[in-house]
């Protein structure tokens, strides 16, 4: 196992801590509303039954096997890692974190969460370990349609949010700020992470994530 491997597990997961954190923010800060995947989860729970949790895994699961047929191999071990361990980091930071009942407040901990999950979605994908089934669905449409990381996620948040709505999932400002700018912010990450990993390995490792 080479230390370059080692370390670019390493940044993986911190990349998943700190977009488990900026969830759990999101989430502390629900007055804003819900992020679009959490409204098509709850617009499903509201129609079809089960629970809120369960529909967030049936959807993971049901991402990762549309992508594997896709692109026609299996996912990384990271994608398993994600559905796995990234429930426990968040249920972790949103027992940590204080609740506020002060709207003002609540939108503070939603935008900062908002900033911190971007980054640490473009933190966690530079490795290029495997991206979560949802990011990994952002990085099929990069790959296989030359799309911008920014506009990948744009056309995905769009859909699943007008879906959500469908079903009767909550939309609010958070949404939206969420659906315009997500994206944006993944891509601006993104060139600082990966420098922050070629110098965290010591030099360019060419299994470090590409991208224009």
């Amino acid at each position: 196992m080479s230390e370059s491997f080692i370390k670019r597990c390493l940044f993986y997961f911190v990349g998943l801590l700190i977009m488990s954190l900026g969830v759990a923010l999101q989430v502390k800060g629900f007055v804003m509303g819900l992020s679009p995947w959490d409204v098509l989860h709850f617009g499903l729970w509201q129609s079809l039954g089960l629970t809120f949790g369960s529909w967030s895994v049936i959807v993971g699961i049901a991402i990762v096997i549309t992508t594997s047929i896709l692109v026609r191999k299996l996912p990384k071990g990271g994608v398993y890692v994600n559905l796995v361990v990234m429930g426990a980091f968040i249920d972790f930071f949103v027992w940590l974190l204080p609740d506020v009942a002060s709207w003002p407040v609540q939108a503070v901990y939603f935008t900062l969460g908002v900033f911190v999950a971007s980054f640490g979605t473009a933190f966690y994908i530079t490795p290029n370990l495997g991206a979560g089934p949802r990011d990994s669905l952002m990085m099929i449409l990069v790959w296989k349609f030359n799309l911008r990381m920014d506009r990948a996620r744009f056309l995905i948040e769009l859909v699943v949010a007008i879906i959500g709505l469908l079903l009767g999932g909550p939309v609010f400002i958070g949404t939206i700020l969420i659906v315009l700018f997500y994206g944006k912010l993944i891509n601006m990450f993104f060139p600082y992470t990966r420098e922050m990993l070629i110098r965290f390995i010591g030099y360019n490792d060419p299994k470090i994530l590409q991208l224009k």
